[in-house]
């Protein structure tokens, strides 16, 4: 029974207050699949025998066809069906929803809520009688010791007691919540039968909203999102400290500040989405930085204004007499050629050899560092033409065209990361390669497939950042680039374990490096000690990954 003067129901008060909804329901619901086991259910089985047909190898071909017309003259029929009963079918629909509408949570789902709230006040009340009755019986017990091993063994039992106490609390809290989840629950289950799981927008938000609270914890939220969280906080400090410091004409939070950050974000976003996909295989590559340095100078080269003042190993290039446009193509394909093959071979002795990637791209940074500077003695090749930024990344109405070719670049990427046979497997030996080579899935193609996607990424972000420099290409641009890329990453929760990231992850991690970039060299504060603060917001990042980690096994 329940308690007297509450509102705490028992689990038989409960059905009982349920039973009326069930049995109306319930009885509309019969009539319902009764109409539709000639029509709806019929299609939908004949639809999924068809599907199997399709697949099916024990057949002939002219059996599969006779077969198939078979089906589709039945097909027929039971669409006959169906459209005959749609509308009877739909106004029992109608009935059973407003009656669910005018009873469900009036007389059934607020007094669980209800019964639900006072028992969580009791399950609090229970854990606090039993803890004063623990130190009450503890202090009693410490009373009549006076050997300090003896206190030592109480202090420890009495610990584990309150522990249990506590988890005892948990215990019942646990039970409250499934309780009342249960009963939100059991609307949409009898809608999603009526409806055959077809829901509302309004509805599925409903749903979602309810089943983040239910399974919500704070602590998994805040190893999550507490490195969003205080960035944030400092970024709103940062908003508000800049204007009191360079004065009000000052503002961080300006479109053309923003739309500044997007476009220095734009050509970091195509190094930091190559770089994903090998952290995602618990790799990295330290030869960013040097590749964007090749593919700028290249670029540069390229679409030089006029004859270069700088050669390569001697050699003066002039491609004045090209027309522009096909200048500014064969610098794109000089920059993802030039890029992919180092990254390629890097890929390739990562794959072949088990050589960790660490090892292999440091090795091609060093050697394309070390080819670039020989070959042009280290000279910067000055600037591109001046009319290419206005054809390639056009501002219209202020609005910087570079930020499409980053969201052009992360699309794509989503999309092979997500929807492709490459993108699972990706994930698959980014987890475990071990299994993924047991279940028919070439880690030696994955590996270098990730290395060279990596390495046409980063050859069109040299490309767009040189056009968005106006070119003045030298061997040492992009001197650390590498790790405002990996940072990134990390940042935005492509874990080193392997086989964890999303893109929009990476994307924030991005957003979230040059936004507080800029902000801090707005506010004038010292490079070095920007450095300092990437440092720690790196080292927390990974700090939380690794909890994260740590937590799951």
């Amino acid at each position: 029974m329940a308690a007297e003067h509450t509102n705490i129901l028992t689990a038989e008060q409960e059905s009982q207050l349920r039973r009326p909804i069930d049995e109306y329901v319930g009885g509309i619901q019969e009539k319902i699949n009764a109409l539709r086991k000639d029509g709806t259910d019929r299609v939908v089985d004949i639809q999924s025998t068809l599907d199997n047909l399709k697949r099916d190898r024990v057949y002939t071909a002219q059996e599969k066809e006779n077969r198939r017309a078979q089906l589709l003259k039945e097909l027929e029929q039971a669409k006959a069906v169906e459209a005959q009963h749609k509308d009877e079918i739909a106004k029992l629909i109608a009935d059973a929803e407003s009656y669910l509408k005018a009873h469900f949570n009036q007389d059934y789902y607020q007094k669980v809520v209800a019964s639900c709230g006072e028992e969580k006040v009791q399950a609090q009340a229970k854990y606090q009688a039993a803890v004063e009755q623990l130190n009450k019986t503890h202090q009693e017990a410490l009373s009549k010791l006076s050997d300090s091993n003896e206190i030592k063994d109480e202090n420890y039992v009495h610990k584990n007691r309150l522990f249990d106490a506590k988890m005892q609390l948990g215990k019942d809290l646990q039970e409250v919540k499934d309780r009342r989840h249960a009963a939100f629950d059991h609307q949409y289950h009898l809608i999603d039968l009526l409806r055959m799981s077809k829901f509302t927008f309004s509805e599925t938000l409903a749903q979602r909203w309810e089943n983040y609270q239910y399974t919500f914890n704070p602590r998994s939220f805040l190893l999550r999102n507490g490195l969003y969280l205080a960035i944030a906080v400092v970024f709103i400090a940062l908003c508000f400290i800049t204007p009191a410091v360079k004065g009000p004409s000052v503002q961080l939070l300006t479109v053309n500040n923003i739309l500044n950050i997007l476009q220095q974000a734009s050509p970091r976003m195509f190094l930091a989405l190559g770089v994903a996909g090998l952290i995602l295989l618990a790799g990295t590559d330290l030869s960013i930085g040097r590749m964007m340095g090749m593919g700028i100078t290249a670029a540069t080269i390229v679409m030089h204004k006029g004859i270069n003042t700088g050669g390569v190993f001697g050699h003066i290039f002039d491609f004045t007499g090209m027309p522009i446009i096909a200048r500014v193509f064969l610098a794109l394909v000089v920059c993802v050629v030039l890029c992919t093959i180092f990254t390629t071979i890097a890929g390739f002795f990562t794959a072949k050899f088990k050589m960790h990637p660490f090892i292999s791209t440091m090795s091609t940074m060093l050697v394309i560092f070390g080819l670039v500077t020989y070959a042009t003695k280290g000279v910067s090749f000055g600037g591109i033409e001046s009319t290419i930024p206005d054809m390639i990344i056009p501002k219209i109405n202020g609005f910087p065209t570079i930020i499409l070719w980053a969201v052009a670049a992360v699309v794509i990427v989503w999309f092979i990361w997500n929807k492709t046979t490459f993108g699972k497997n990706l994930y698959a030996v980014g987890g475990n390669p071990e299994a993924a080579s047991v279940s028919g899935i070439s880690v030696f193609k994955v590996t270098v497939g990730a290395f060279i996607m990596a390495g046409i990424l980063y050859g069109f972000g040299s490309w767009l950042e040189c056009i968005r420099m106006f070119g003045s290409g030298s061997a040492g641009y992009g001197q650390g680039w590498e790790m405002d890329a990996i940072a990134a990453c990390v940042v935005g929760g492509v874990s080193f374990t392997g086989g964890i990231g999303k893109i929009s992850g990476v994307v924030t991690g991005v957003f979230i490096f040059t936004a507080l970039t800029y902000s801090l060299t707005t506010l004038g504060i010292d490079a070095n000690l920007q450095f300092v603060i990437s440092g720690i917001i790196i080292l927390v990042a990974v700090m939380l990954d690794c909890l994260k980690y740590v937590q799951k096994k």
